[in-house]
C-alpha cells in the first residue's frame, strides 16, 4: 500500500504539471525578425510618396547588399521542412525557429536503403539514400538481412534514439551516425 504522503504528492505533482504546461508554451517567444527587415517594413509608415518610394529602395539596396555578404539567409517553408528532414536524428539545440517552429517538429521519417553492412557483434549499419547514416544501438536480430532498395520507417524513440522498421519487419533501435 502507497505510504500516504505519496497519496497526497502524487496528484499536487500532476496537478502543477498540467498547469505549467501551458504557461510555458505561451512564454515562447516568436523568433527575432531581422533589422533589415524591420527597416524594410517602416517605409510602410511613410505618408509622402516619394519619402516611401526612396526609403524602399534604399531599404531594398540595404537587404540586398546583405545578402550577396551573406549576412542574412532568405528561406521558404518548403527549403526549411526538407533542411530539418535532412537534420532528423541529430540533436540541436533550439535555434530560434530558423528551420520552422516546434509545430513542424519531424516525428517519423520513411526512406530507402540505399546498403546496408553489419559489424562483429551482429548490429546494423543503414544508409539510407540521402546518405544519412544509422547505426543499430539494440541487440534485436532481424528475421531476414535487410536489402538495399528496402523501405525504412524511422520513429523518433526515447533518450535520443529512433525505431526502424525495414519493410514492415520487426523494429530496432538506431541513433543518427552521420
Amino acid at each position: 500500500m502507497p505510504h500516504p504522503s505519496f497519496r497526497l504528492i502524487a496528484p499536487l505533482a500532476i496537478w502543477a504539471a498540467a498547469v505549467s504546461a501551458p504557461a510555458a508554451a505561451k512564454d515562447k517567444a516568436p523568433p527575432a525578425v531581422p533589422s533589415q527587415i524591420k527597416e524594410l517594413y517602416a517605409c510602410r509608415d511613410i505618408g509622402d510618396a516619394a519619402s516611401r518610394l526612396a526609403c524602399f529602395d534604399r531599404e531594398v539596396g540595404e537587404l540586398s547588399a546583405a545578402d550577396q555578404a551573406q549576412e542574412i539567409v532568405f528561406t521558404d517553408r518548403e527549403t526549411a521542412k526538407k533542411t530539418r528532414r535532412g537534420l532528423f536524428g541529430f540533436s540541436f539545440p533550439k535555434l530560434g525557429g530558423i528551420f520552422g517552429g516546434d509545430d513542424d517538429e519531424i516525428k517519423e521519417i520513411e526512406t530507402t536503403l540505399r546498403s546496408v553492412s553489419m559489424d562483429r557483434s551482429g548490429k546494423y549499419t543503414l544508409v539510407m539514400e540521402d546518405d544519412a547514416v544509422w547505426v543499430q544501438i539494440d541487440t534485436t536480430r532481424l528475421p531476414r538481412q535487410p536489402k538495399p532498395g528496402q523501405k525504412v520507417k524511422i520513429k523518433v524513440a526515447t533518450m535520443g534514439s529512433y525505431f526502424a522498421t525495414i519493410d514492415g519487419g520487426r523494429t530496432i533501435r538506431l541513433k543518427r551516425d552521420r
